[in-house]
């Protein structure tokens, strides 16, 4: 994309065209009950993307018409005077924002169909996560509510205000609390309708409460710095990295940011230039962030105090008592500490623990190393999670005690996510009226008195600010598809309000967050975002007492270690639990473990033997007062006598998809000195029964085989070829082809395999784009899922000095515990000499004169001859028709979701082959815009969806014909190496080294 062109317009400037003027003049339904509630109210409102999206015909008739509980639309109805925006056939983006990254939706014909980064945008600029990229399915979830409710029945929204107001009028009257409970909330205008709230009812108040809490490390800055914030991470300013439990490339607070930065250290035009970052993990189990470290440690969760400690003392060369006695972990310290000094102001250590005590010793020793200022950031801070856990505990206390009257709850499912989820119920029992702002009856809201259901952002108005200074704005990209109305529409009904929720939005940024920057309205809608924060954070000190904390932490460590302990942990692919109705989501296989459709218990190979388990065996594991039955993962790098369990899963109230997959491990969780804790003693016993779990994976190991490259980086520098470059073999070599011609374009790609991190955020992009199918739990078992790309992760096991790279050499190793990771991104590589075209008997699957593999569907009628004869495993046959077959139906089956489906590629019926096209619908389309423009096209006119979807831009996408695209010059980048070349099929995807910047010897 060109950074300084406007692709998207803004909603004000859409609505004042003549065209869309007098397309509105005529009759249209009205389907927002929003509207009448206000109207009924004798309030005025004015949504302008209304107008604009009464103008739209095919698709979203569809929808507006569901959201009036009637059957949907099958055909188009053309335009009376068409909009002179909307053309059919081409995309419109609309800048909005999700989870705080200002994103760019595609829509076409009024329907969004994908998400993008906003390539402006500030923060994450580039790639999302898979949650991001699969959010517009959640548009089209038919397992939401479709009206407000009382008592589990739908009401009309003027019954429900009416209810509503009467219980704070009477709460109020009565001098009780009227709590909002919510999540972490960083929306200007969410909050202002919050102020509103409490400026009518003084005894309202606001408290929020995350799933995976981060109170740790607020309250361990608040105490030493004097700054209740979460700091914002620059990894790119980074040399050295250690990292204590820290998923930070995953689940620990900004993952994809995170990697954003990180990989400026370590791609390949860092390495181009002899330099690389150093990257320690110490951890438990094997995280995605552990999977890219260059040495990584295992250690036990009672541990990692200890190794800070020692870290500690080897940095200042002071002798605080607690240290670790663990002989790995010990000499991973010393050579840590050494390079860590050496590089001070470019040094950073950091924990995963929410526990005051471990962040201030964090703190202590970052301050030694000078990482304020530099990487950590307290001025330009996060607010990405603000959630306190002493003050849910406190409105627990208070509601108990019956001094809460009304209780709000917003995006907050206590009941699900907290621990103790009969404190909560027996909480809400005592408090007079309960309301939750959610999109569904889940397990918190079908508890409650009244549900006022809330549209998805895709169909809302507001903003999001993630970072101080940075300011996104969330626009409607649709109609509301059900009877719903925005929590901040409602706030403002109750406060006596009369502004609509444009309105309000709209006045928020005009009088707090546009003011001084020369910026308009209409200028946010268009950009997406402001930003007025500095570029470079301040030096801070921390003020900690070392010896104090250091004993606070090793007596906590005592209550947790034993000869098993238990390690919860965010999942990269489910995060909290609440995208768990998320069909892509659930499909998407973990990166490290390769499972689908359900968590389980991770055990050393060697651990799980003492217990006589084996693949597909189940294990009963208790703590704190709570036990599970759970499959078994045999996790190489998992510490000797650990257990890891995923949180975010075992749903009850969430929908088709996500009800019932997997177990609920919040309850494992306990409370250390007022903070939520994710490590406990434990016990593990084998049970009775076996279970086979979905594995997209289950080979893991390269046998051998000169598939992955590695290398270190000090072998690197001696020598850019060592264990590296193309393939070399002196045999005569045959082809059955002529070589083709490519005079215009010969699309290639380039993958660096030290930039991919494996988090699959690829994968959804892919699917999300190519209208691939979830196929389900039976059918992953059976091999059988539809992934056009997957990362392949494969293990190289260390046992005394000596790597293993063969199951049979690793099956005998007596530690699992030292393990080495590669991820390989592996698609249809359209190779040159395409070994699948050769035995194809009806000429489906072709080659073009751009050096691609086509498939025609049409024509394929199920031989699989070509999937037998490709060497890499890549091409998916369709066994179902899964789209449209109840026995697949994961709420993706029906008319209504499939609105969500790319228009511009065909879905295919049953019995035909489907594989990688290298977005074939984009190359097009960007040839298209570069006629229409009279030019030639230019190196990123064109992107692949996996490749906008990399925040770690590790697939490089272009013609190879162009000596200047980027594509070109990182293929003759020194590391580069071509998959099985021995074996001449000459693939156009080419794959860049591994290097790990290990100790040396």
């Amino acid at each position: 994309m060109d950074s300084n062109k406007k692709y998207w317009k803004g909603l004000e400037e859409l609505n004042q065209t003549p065209a869309f003027v007098e397309n509105n003049k005529g009759e249209f339904a009205e389907p927002i009950p929003v509207e009448d509630v206000l109207n009924e109210a004798g309030l005025s409102t004015r949504t302008p993307r209304r107008d604009f999206l009464k103008a739209l015909g095919f698709g979203l008739g569809a929808v507006t018409l569901a959201a009036c509980n009637r059957t949907p639309v099958h055909k188009a109805v053309p335009y009376v005077i068409k909009p002179e925006e909307i053309t059919p056939g081409i995309p419109n983006y609309y800048a909005s924002s999700f989870n705080g990254q200002s994103i760019l939706v595609r829509t076409r014909e009024g329907r969004p169909i994908s998400v993008e980064a906003n390539p402006n945008g500030v923060g994450l600029n580039q790639g999302t996560d898979a949650n991001t990229v699969a959010s517009v399915l959640d548009l089209y979830d038919m397992s939401k509510l479709q009206n407000p409710q009382i008592g589990g029945k739908d009401v009309e929204w003027s019954k429900l205000d009416a209810t509503v107001i009467a219980a704070l009028t009477k709460a109020a009257a009565a001098g009780k609390q009227i709590t909002i409970v919510s999540n972490t909330v960083n929306s200007p205008s969410t909050l202002a309708s919050i102020a509103k709230l409490s400026a009518k009812y003084p005894t309202a108040n606001h408290i929020q409460v995350d799933a995976i809490s981060y109170s740790g490390i607020v309250e361990a800055n608040k105490n030493n710095f004097g700054k209740a914030v979460i700091p914002s991470y620059n990894f790119g300013n980074a040399q050295i990295v250690v990292s204590v439990a820290a998923d930070f490339l995953g689940s620990w607070l900004a993952g994809e940011e995170h990697t954003q930065d990180y990989i400026k250290n370590r791609d390949y035009k860092s390495l181009k230039n002899g330099k690389m970052s150093r990257h320690i993990q110490f951890e438990s189990g094997l995280s995605m962030t552990g999977s890219n470290a260059d040495v990584r440690i295992a250690i036990k969760p009672s541990e990692e105090g200890a190794v800070l400690i020692s870290l500690y003392n080897e940095i200042t060369g002071q002798s605080v008592a607690g240290g670790t006695t663990n002989a790995k972990a010990q000499t991973a310290i010393k050579l840590a500490a050494k390079e860590l000094v050496a590089a001070k102001g470019k040094s950073i250590v950091v924990a995963g623990a929410n526990d005051v005590n471990v962040q201030s010793l964090v703190n202590a020793i970052n301050t030694q190393l000078g990482a304020y200022g530099t990487i950590i950031d307290l001025d330009n801070y996060s607010k990405q999670h603000q959630g306190s856990d002493a003050a849910f505990q406190q409105f627990l206390t208070a509601a108990k005690a019956g001094q809460v009257g009304v209780a709000f709850f917003l995006n907050s499912n206590p009941v699900y996510d907290y621990f103790k989820a009969e404190d909560v119920k027996a909480a809400i029992a005592k408090i007079d009226f309960t309301l939750s702002f959610a999109d569904r009856a889940e397990e918190t809201a079908s508890t409650l008195n009244a549900i006022a259901p809330v549209p998805t952002y895709l169909e809302s108005w507001g903003d999001a600010s993630s970072k101080e200074g940075l300011y996104t704005v969330v626009q409607p990209t649709i109609n509301p598809v059900f009877n719903t109305r925005q929590a901040e529409q409602s706030l403002l009904v109750w406060a006596g309000e009369t502004t609509s929720i444009y309105d309000f939005v709209k006045q928020t940024w005009d009088t707090t967050i546009l003011a001084g920057t020369g910026k308009s309205w209409k200028d946010v809608l268009q950009v997406g975002y402001i930003y007025k924060g500095t570029n470079q954070g301040s030096s801070y000190s921390a003020n900690v007492d070392v010896n104090a904390v250091s004993s606070a932490i090793v007596a906590d460590a005592k209550k947790v270690a034993g000869d098993v302990e238990l390690k919860l942990y965010e999942s990269t692919v489910m995060r909290d639990g609440r995208y768990a109705n998320n069909a892509y989501l659930q499909e998407l296989p973990d990166p490290v473990s390769k499972v689908t459709w359900d968590n389980y218990a991770a055990l050393n190979p060697k651990f799980a033997e003492q217990l006589g388990l084996g693949e597909n065996g189940k294990v009963k594991v208790e703590a704190n007062g709570y036990s599970l039955e759970l499959p078994v993962v045999l996790q190489p790098g998992q510490a000797m006598g650990t257990v890891s369990v995923a949180l975010g899963y075992g749903r009850t109230h969430v929908g088709k998809a996500g009800n019932n997959v997997g177990h609920n491990a919040y309850p494992f969780a306990t409370l250390v000195n007022g903070t939520v804790q994710l490590a406990a003693k434990a016990t593990v016993t084998k049970a009775s029964g076996t279970y086979e779990l979905a594995q997209t994976q289950t080979h893991h190991t390269i046998e051998g085989r000169n598939i992955i490259r590695e290398t270190t980086f000090a072998k690197y520098l001696k020598d850019p070829n060592s264990e590296s470059g193309r393939f070399s073999d002196t045999h005569k070599t045959y082809d059955l082809w002529n070589k083709f011609e490519q005079p215009g374009h010969k699309w290639v790609m380039a993958i660096d395999l030290n930039a991919c991190t494996g988090c699959g955020s690829c994968i959804v992009a892919c699917n999300v784009e190519n209208n691939i199918p979830v196929v389900g739990r039976d059918e992953v078992r059976r091999r059988r899922e539809m992934h056009w790309l997957r990362i392949d992760r494969y293990y190289t096991i260390e046992d005394n000095g000596t790597k293993y790279t063969k199951e049979k050499e690793i099956a005998h190793i007596d530690d699992f515990e030292n393990v080495t990771v590669v991820h390989q991104p592996m698609l249809c590589q359209h190779c040159e000499h395409a070994p699948c075209e050769t035995v194809c008997p009806v000429l489906a699957t072709v080659h073009s004169s751009e050096g691609l593999n086509h498939m025609a569907y049409n024509r394929c009628f199920g031989t699989r001859y070509c999937a037998n004869n490709c060497p890499y495993k890549v091409r998916r046959f369709n066994w179902f028709n899964y789209w449209n077959d109840s026995r697949f139906d994961n709420y993706l089956n029906n008319e209504f979701t499939q609105l969500v489906l790319n228009p511009d590629v065909t879905t295919r019926s049953r019995g035909v082959m489907e594989k990688c096209s290298m977005c074939i619908q984009r190359i097009q389309a960007g040839k298209l815009q570069a006629k229409m423009e009279n030019r030639k096209l230019k190196d990123g006119d064109v992107k692949m969806a996996c490749q906008a979807a990399c925040s770690a831009n590790a697939i490089i996408f272009g013609d190879a014909n162009d000596p200047e695209s980027e594509v070109s010059k990182a293929l003759r980048n020194e590391r580069v190496y071509y998959v099985l070349e021995e074996i001449n099929v000459q693939p156009n995807i080419g794959y860049m080294t591994k290097v790990r910047n290990t100790f040396e010897a």
